[in-house]
């Protein structure tokens, strides 16, 4: 028996080779998923592999009778409604693995860029100027970082960011003792971050409890002089009120990868704030993690259909 598996938005090549080179898959990439050649291709596709740009919803998934996986090459399926996959006993896998040093390295460098004002000075030569004075910053050294989640990514900051000197505090109902103190960090509630943390990095998921975590009250318990980044998922900040509290020089800045609504609207209040340095979701966007997230979820896509391995499913529990 031959698996159809459905490739879409540019999902790397390198990485899919675990189904590419074993004959017992077709693969059949179709870049634009909303072309009439990917829904007929849909209709016969035993797996379906996308990242970000594709909606996989509910009118999608019913357009698929063969569909037996769906495959996010990458962290997070806000983009897949699982329930109605799970209603079909879909399987939903997704690459937790593969992007961690990419988004990690991502994050480290929105913080130095704030921290050193990078962006703001930047601009500032190609507009001809040389005011050294207002790009004045802040070492890394001596200061506490304060993590919201502290996974697999949040922990390669805190290690990334110790070796720069700092102390790492860390809210996370999740993480145990024993993992607390392999990474070197300290557990603490989140007021305790909020109050104490000079950058905040946060690395959670977007769920009900995640939502607008970081909202106006959060914002004004802040340290002054404190700064914020989040490349994680994109409503985990309030972001009228964070607009609002760096024009009122509530903290000192702050860096964005990710927003609620993406593309970032046009008329959005964070186009014209001072003190933020803003990226178009460009945590995974590495070579390396490309290859990384496509093969892993490749791996996983292959051992469901061969080996009838659920296991590593998102919904695997729930699967009748």
């Amino acid at each position: 028996m031959t698996f159809t598996i459905l490739v879409t938005d540019g999902v790397s090549d390198l990485g899919l080779a675990p189904l590419n080179d074993d004959e017992q898959f077709v693969v059949v990439r179709i870049d634009d998923s909303t072309s009439a050649d990917f829904d007929e291709a849909l209709h016969v596709a035993n797996g379906l592999i996308v990242r970000s740009a594709t909606d996989v919803d509910a009118g999608m998934i019913g357009r698929a009778p063969a569909l037996r996986v769906i495959g996010r090459a990458g962290v997070g399926v806000d983009n897949i409604d699982v329930g109605a996959a799970t209603d079909r006993g879909i399987a939903v896998f997704n690459a937790p693995g593969g992007n961690t040093v990419a988004a990690a390295e991502l994050t480290m460098a929105l913080m130095l860029s704030l921290v050193r004002r990078v962006t703001a000075a930047d601009r500032s030569v190609r507009e001809a100027a040389w005011d050294r004075a207002r790009f004045r910053g802040v070492e890394l050294q001596g200061k506490t970082l304060g993590l919201l989640g502290a996974g697999r990514i949040g922990g390669e900051v805190a290690k990334r960011c110790q070796v720069f000197g700092m102390e790492v505090i860390v809210y996370d109902p999740y993480l145990s003792a024993a993992r607390a103190g392999d990474l070197g960090v300290q557990l603490v509630e989140l007021e305790d971050v909020l109050d104490k943390a000079d950058v905040i990095s946060l690395h959670v998921p977007l769920t009900e409890e995640t939502r607008g975590l970081v909202g106006t009250d959060s914002l004004r318990r802040m340290k002054d002089g404190a700064f914020l980044i989040n490349a994680s998922r994109g409503g985990v900040i309030d972001e009228d009120a964070l607009a609002l509290a760096l024009n009122e020089g509530q903290i000192a800045g702050a860096a964005l990868d990710v927003y609620e609504t993406e593309p970032l609207p046009t008329d959005s209040p964070l186009r014209d704030v001072p003190n933020l340095v803003l990226t178009p979701h460009l945590g995974a966007l590495t070579e390396e993690a490309q290859v990384g997230v496509a093969k892993e979820v490749s791996d996983v896509i292959r051992s469901a259909l061969l080996e009838d391995d659920l296991s590593p499913a998102l919904n695997a529990g729930d699967l009748r």
